[in-house]
């Protein structure tokens, strides 16, 4: 059932506690909601994140996230299965770690084991999520989708939000809802089965709307951008971040994900280092002035050691232990 997947984690979150003591009621109302149609999707909680860079987080009532999941877990199992293997944005069994891991091998393969040149396109779209048209996302889901009920809930979700705040703009996906994540992967499937199957790229990998493609000859990109921003502007209404696009040579380190990619090695992004040292130390302050325990900043520290642990970064992850030690016991 939704709820239970919904519920797990969230509990003591007060409109969770207060959605579950009325479930009966609320479950039937959202019931009979659905099945007349009367059904509408309710509004916005908006907040700031650092993520590390700050984002706008667009919360949906309860009622509303119960049919998100609802939702994702039926068409998920419908869209999943016409995925590429090398997108790697909210899908079981893949994630950043593990696109971070395939992109690493690629440079292995087209280099020949580091004795050849390796060159990599890395690009991302510009304001994906405040982007996406709805024309152009409901027609791909209709793809799949010819359940008219279906279709009516699906437009009625995706309606519920633009990026714009214009009621005429029908563009956005709101950050935060479940069913964004498969909507943004749904929307740019159509861009890896053209990367793939028109462009016939052997090498690519895409998280979300960040991409890379990486090849032996340099000489190549230009043709290939501008069939990639043809495609996007005409198919999707997207368009490439313009600051946001560069060739970089593999012994120079392919930034991705929060990683660089080297010959023999991967290391962590120097700003990501960074941010998890003043993040630890502000764990240590918060730990010497007794407003969390000690169990609580080991577990911050297993949680960034286990980051840490996808990279060559054995003498990091001991200092940073050394660090701890140090910060947690300075009188």
């Amino acid at each position: 059932m939704s709820w239970e997947k919904f519920k797990k984690g969230k509990r003591n979150k007060p409109d969770v506690a207060k959605f579950e003591f009325y479930l009966e009621q609320n479950i039937f109302q959202l019931h009979h909601g659905l099945k007349s149609k009367k059904y509408r999707h309710g509004p916005y909680f908006g907040f700031y994140i650092r993520d590390p860079k700050v984002r706008h987080i667009h919360k949906a009532t309860v009622r509303d996230r119960v049919v998100h999941h609802a939702v994702f877990r039926v068409l998920n199992d419908l869209f999943e299965p016409t995925f590429i293997p090398t997108s790697f944005s909210c899908r079981i069994g893949k994630g950043n770690h593990k696109g971070v891991a395939v992109l690493a091998d690629m440079t292995r393969k087209v280099s020949q084991n580091y004795t050849r040149p390796c060159f990599a396109l890395k690009c991302d779209i510009k304001k994906f999520f405040d982007s996406v048209d709805h024309s152009v996302l409901l027609h791909l889901l209709s793809n799949k989708v010819r359940d008219n009920d279906v279709t009516w809930l699906l437009q009625e979700i995706i309606s519920s939000f633009t990026a714009s705040g214009e009621l005429f703009d029908k563009r956005g996906l709101p950050i935060g809802n479940l069913t964004s994540q498969l909507f943004a992967n749904v929307h740019m499937n159509e861009f890896d089965q053209f990367i793939k199957h028109e462009l016939k790229v052997k090498y690519y990998v895409r998280y979300t709307d960040d991409f890379v493609i990486l090849t032996d000859r340099k000489d190549i990109f230009d043709d290939l951008l501008q069939e990639i921003e043809l495609f996007l502007k005409e198919k999707l209404h997207l368009e490439l971040h313009p600051h946001k696009v560069e060739v970089r040579k593999l012994n120079r380190g392919i930034d991705f994900l929060g990683y660089i990619i080297r010959p023999h090695h991967t290391l962590l992004r120097t700003k990501t280092k960074r941010r998890l040292t003043r993040k630890l130390h502000n764990r240590a302050e918060e730990y010497r002035t007794s407003e969390i325990c000690e169990e609580t900043v080991h577990q911050t520290l297993h949680s960034y050691l286990g980051l840490l642990s996808h990279a060559n970064t054995h003498r990091l992850s001991e200092d940073l232990q050394n660090k701890l030690w140090f910060w947690m016991n300075d009188k």
